[in-house]
């Protein structure tokens, strides 16, 4: 079993977890991308794999759904080489970070945000129950490490800054976790338009009842058996992946003066973010 020690490693001043090999990381500006392929971005527990069960519902032609692409070591580069088109691609990197290629190429990208706060409420009972990520004694120690951004894959805010000041040099999509929880049809719907794909109101319908929050853990607790199968970097376990899927929840954890260090960060990082302006975020 790995020490406490051996399950985070930094590269490039972020945390990622060994799951994510430096050898793997090191070598990334090598993939070589495909015109086609679509990029699904999103800090951790922020709603990645609820876009991606959207995208596999919204394409009618066959589409392949990798894992993520700093999941594994060197040798996932020449494994998703060996994918046929079209790719749908998941990452937790920061824009920075992502291979050269999807630039060159004008990929398309989908970034999914969400309120910080829930976000890092979800994050906070990742790390504690899932083996792969060190052990968190109380809530106030990992409150200070995730605005530190001594969490896995670094500051919340650095990872939207990063894609939000290069948002037009690839065509991104940005949606909001919250906005997709009151009026998911609408967010269906710009996804389909942004990609190209034409979707009727009653398709539209299906896809929405088929990727309610509780349809898709029942789906999952009913099937967890190929570990290689996932669209998240920091497990294997599909079933630590849906816990509540709520919006607000981090009233129930941010003492007044946790809120109050929040909201004094955010103002500070986020003052020029038009991004901003449409996250859900409740003082």
């Amino acid at each position: 079993m790995a020490s406490q020690t051996d399950l985070i490693h930094i590269f490039n001043g972020i945390p990622f977890t060994s799951r994510s090999s430096a050898n793997l990381l090191k070598a990334l500006n090598s993939f070589q991308a495909r015109e086609d392929d679509l990029l699904l971005v999103s800090y951790p527990k922020s709603g990645t794999h609820w876009l991606a069960e959207i995208m596999k519902h919204l394409y009618t032609s066959k589409v392949s759904l990798t894992s993520p692409i700093e999941f594994g070591d060197v040798s996932k580069l020449e494994e998703l080489s060996h994918i046929p088109s079209r790719r749908i691609i998941p990452t937790h990197l920061s824009y920075d970070m992502l291979p050269t290629e999807f630039k060159v190429k004008k990929c398309k990208a989908i970034y999914i945000v969400r309120n910080p706060k829930d976000t890092a409420v979800s994050l906070f009972h990742y790390y504690r129950e899932n083996p792969n990520l060190p052990t968190i004694e109380t809530w106030q120690s990992y409150f200070d490490m995730f605005l530190r951004g001594d969490v896995v894959c670094g500051s919340w805010f650095d990872h939207i800054l990063s894609w939000e000041e290069h948002r037009n040099e690839i065509p991104t999509l940005f949606l909001y976790y919250e906005a997709m929880k009151k009026d998911l049809p609408t967010a269906v719907r710009k996804i389909s338009t942004f990609l190209g794909i034409n979707i009727s109101d009653n398709e539209i319908s299906i896809i929405c009842k088929k990727t309610s929050f509780n349809e898709m853990k029942m789906n999952v607790e009913k099937d967890n058996s190929d570990p290689n199968h996932t669209v998240c970097a920091l497990t294997s376990n599909k079933k630590l992946i849906f816990r509540k899927g709520t919006v607000g929840d981090w009233k129930n954890y941010f003492s007044n003066r946790q809120n109050r260090l929040f909201d004094e960060l955010y103002q500070t990082k986020m003052d020029s973010s038009h991004l901003a302006k449409h996250i859900t975020y409740d003082n």
